[in-house]
């Protein structure tokens, strides 16, 4: 049984799309500036999931250096985001 790739590919971009839509109404309606910022993180792991998906379809390897680099970016700024969260609480 042999699968289409990119029939599977496509079917993910669309689960990712709507995940994408889902994500940035939490972040233009979240109550908090924590709802936001959790929105802000779940759209920049979508977007690492497209890069990957991109280089899945397409065979470059590029794009997972983007899908690394927009990890290691989100991971220092969810933790810049903890700290300020943690500081602005103790005040």
């Amino acid at each position: 049984m042999a699968f289409d790739l990119s029939a599977i590919v496509w079917g993910m971009m669309a689960m990712l799309c709507l995940v994408t839509g889902l994500a940035a109404w939490r972040m233009l309606r979240g109550p908090t500036s924590a709802d936001r910022f959790v929105a802000f993180d779940m759209l920049t792991a979508v977007a690492v999931a497209f890069s990957a998906l991109i280089a899945v379809a397409s065979g470059r390897s590029g794009f997972l250096d983007v899908a690394l680099v927009l990890s290691l970016v989100n991971f220092v700024a969810t933790a810049a985001f903890a700290l300020f969260l943690e500081r602005k609480t103790r005040s």
